[in-house]
């Protein structure tokens, strides 16, 4: 049986960890019960333990979580560069914007694993509509090489743009997903900055 502030602590406790979805850390309970030091929670915590209401996390100091419960892997931040034209071609520079915060499912385990390469970029423009990414909406890539029909950021003779890559007869071009659109032929360059991974929509769709 808990004593009531055991109780409060493992209340608080797990109310962080379903909320945050990590544990607090011991200055945060600290701080949120105005104990008079760290070594008061790690006594608390030590009790729900022994009490069978908190179990440690393997391999993680002071990490405690309830019996059975997995801890749910903490948000990924992803750097925002800035917009890609998805239209016609621009020479505008993308300068660092802000962070975009998702949950490490979104994106599947897989590309979830290349966390520190991932970038995101804001489409702006109406070129690929047909692949249903719309203007504002943001679009998660990765550099690697591109494999034929991926969609990519691309700088294309200097100037970026988000496409379609393709082969044909033995040489790349972008494509458009909006017939008003025409096909990009490199004159002389064409970098692939990343393939899309992911879309997020942040605006409804009328």
């Amino acid at each position: 049986m808990l004593t009531s502030k055991q109780q409060a602590v493992f209340d608080y406790v797990r109310a962080h960890q379903r909320q945050q979805g990590h544990h607090p850390s011991l200055r945060e309970i600290q701080a949120h019960f105005g104990f008079a030091s760290p070594f008061a929670v790690t006594r608390h915590l030590q009790a729900l333990q022994q009490k069978g209401v908190l179990e440690r996390i393997p391999g993680k100091a002071r990490a405690f979580i309830e019996p059975g419960r997995k801890p749910r892997p903490p948000a990924l931040e992803i750097p925002l560069y800035g917009v890609i034209p998805a239209g016609s071609p621009t020479a505008a520079e993308q300068q660092p914007d802000s962070y975009i915060t998702i949950a490490p499912t979104f994106l599947g385990e897989r590309n979830a694993r290349a966390t520190a390469s991932l970038f995101a970029l804001r489409v702006r423009g109406d070129s690929m509509t047909g692949a249903g990414i719309l203007d504002g909406d943001v679009v998660f890539l990765l550099p690697r090489e591109p494999r034929p029909r991926d969609i990519v950021a691309a700088l294309i003779d200097g100037e970026s743009t988000l496409k379609r890559f393709l082969v044909q007869r033995g040489r790349p071009l972008l494509r458009a997903e909006n017939p008003n659109y025409p096909d990009l032929l490199p004159a002389a360059e064409l970098v692939i900055q990343g393939v899309m991974v992911g879309l997020l929509r942040t605006q409804p769709t009328a």
